[in-house]
């Protein structure tokens, strides 16, 4: 028997991609999709794609019209916005993986900082689970509110949580120099999103300034102990989907690539999504197109006494709506690699 759940804010690239994964789900079935701008249109005439695989036409935002079998809910909505539905939603006693930054940060004062607006649902961020799903999963099975994280911290915190737990970050912290590919900027119509603009280009912007920098602090502090330098560098590449971090570590004294690579490779022993190479080799974002697998290498650089780590992720599938749905289905009892075990895209 189908578990029904909905998808509020369908139309934008991940609700898409939220679709098309869960249009061959063994268990889950989507029969509700919200959209403002495509109300009253099928799935299909929105993404050509799903055409045959989706009979399901865009509703309203409206609450009043959500059908009543719903389980769980995923909200795909901006940021500030899905602060406003959450409330009713959990009301309702509906399972939610919120894949906006509403309800990562714990602390609102910082939340407010970063996106320029006041939380109003303040009272639920000690609720929420931050759904790095690999270190959060026995939260996961138990939580009503998951907060999905953003991507370039997926990317970065899959491959640095691990070495800050056992305290091999040093003092220098990390230097993450991250790149994504133009789909992490979102469906709507941005002049720096447009083609003439990406193309054959390589853009470094809000460095040190970009505010998925606090949701990043928030867990590296939490793994450490204690704070945690952290200087972050994203650009925008011109690739649709696809991101890599390329991250830079001292470890103290006494320690170096065996002790990080060892961390890593024994937090992810076993995990279906995570993938530690072997010594040496380094991934590709083309490794990972069209899959909710993170790949991590690791090297050194003798010379300087760093070691590099490199994490690469889809940004829309592990980065956004495979990780969503990776949560949903811990959240609903389900396999947790269900809907998300197929091969990745070659070329």
């Amino acid at each position: 028997m189908s578990i029904e759940v909905g998808i509020i804010g369908a139309s934008g690239y991940t609700g898409g991609e939220l679709l098309r994964l869960l249009c061959r789900h063994p268990s889950l079935r989507v029969t509700w999709a919200t959209s403002r701008q495509h109300a009253g249109t099928g799935v299909g005439e929105v993404y050509p794609h799903l055409r045959d695989f989706s009979d399901v036409a865009f509703s309203g935002p409206d609450l009043a019209g959500m059908p009543p079998g719903l389980r769980g809910v995923f909200v795909a909505l901006p940021h500030v916005e899905a602060m406003a539905v959450v409330p009713a939603l959990l009301e309702r006693g509906l399972k939610v993986v919120d894949l906006s930054a509403d309800f990562r940060l714990r602390d609102a004062g910082v939340y407010s900082r970063a996106y320029g607006h006041p939380h109003t649902a303040p009272a639920l961020l000690a609720a929420a689970v931050y759904g790095l799903t690999e270190h959060a999963r026995e939260r996961v099975l138990a939580a009503r509110l998951v907060a999905n994280p953003g991507c370039y911290p997926t990317a970065t915190l899959l491959a640095l949580l691990p070495p800050a737990r056992r305290g091999l970050l040093g003092p220098f912290g990390a230097i993450v120099d991250a790149k994504s590919g133009v789909s992490g900027a979102g469906r709507g119509l941005k002049q720096g999103s447009l083609y003439c603009e990406v193309n054959e280009g390589l853009t470094p912007y809000n460095v040190g300034r970009h505010r998925h920098q606090p949701e990043m602090e928030q867990e590296l502090e939490a793994a450490a102990g204690g704070a945690v330098a952290l200087t972050f560098a994203p650009h925008l590449v011109p690739l649709s989907r696809g991101m890599e971090a390329t991250i830079y570590v001292a470890p103290p004294a006494g320690a170096g690539l065996k002790e990080v690579g060892a961390a890593l490779r024994e937090a992810y022993a076993g995990e279906p999504f995570v993938k530690v190479l072997p010594e040496g080799k380094l991934p590709s974002v083309r490794d990972v197109a069209g899959t909710n697998l993170c790949r991590i290498g690791v090297t050194d650089d003798p010379r300087g006494g760093r070691v590099v780590i490199v994490s690469v992720i889809d940004n829309l599938v592990k980065g956004a709506s495979g990780q969503a749905l990776q949560n949903m289905n811990l959240m609903l009892g389900l396999p947790e690699t269900a809907g998300l075990d197929a091969p990745g895209l070659f070329p």
